[in-house]
């Protein structure tokens, strides 16, 4: 599970879903949740929380430009390629921080990564989660 320190900069809340944009290492992140201010006492302005998202849900851009929908976009280095016979594992440094992506082999093999490689990972905002700041993970 990839896990960031972030800090609540804005929500947006309608119904019962809010979308919660996170300043973490001075890149901004968005998730979608269905909580709101009113039913979640952790989603104030300048609380400190952390981001969660899986591996699996990290795509992986080479060489991307052009515009997208996916508003979280991370910017980092391959450091390390495990390659299996059908998922491969993409481990990237992000600002001092590691970051992992499976992918397919198939996809990690079309976009020829090597370690070194400048990329961009994508994850949609409604794979993002959050988790509250308690005093065991200060």
């Amino acid at each position: 599970m990839n896990k960031l320190r972030a800090k609540i900069v804005n929500i947006e809340s309608s119904d019962h879903v809010s979308l919660v944009d996170l300043n973490a290492n001075g890149d901004i992140f968005s998730c979608v949740i269905i909580e709101t201010p009113d039913t979640a006492d952790y989603l104030r302005i300048n609380n400190e929380v952390f981001i969660l998202f899986k591996e699996t849900e990290v795509s992986i851009g080479k060489k991307f430009s052009g515009d997208i929908s996916m508003r979280n976009q991370i910017h980092t280095t391959i450091t390390k390629i495990q390659k299996g016979s059908v998922l491969t594992e993409i481990y990237m440094d992000y600002k001092g921080l590691g970051i992992g992506s499976i992918i397919t082999t198939r996809s990690a093999k079309s976009l020829n990564l090597e370690i070194g490689d400048s990329v961009i990972g994508f994850v949609k905002a409604n794979e993002v989660s959050i988790m509250t700041i308690d005093e065991e993970n200060k």
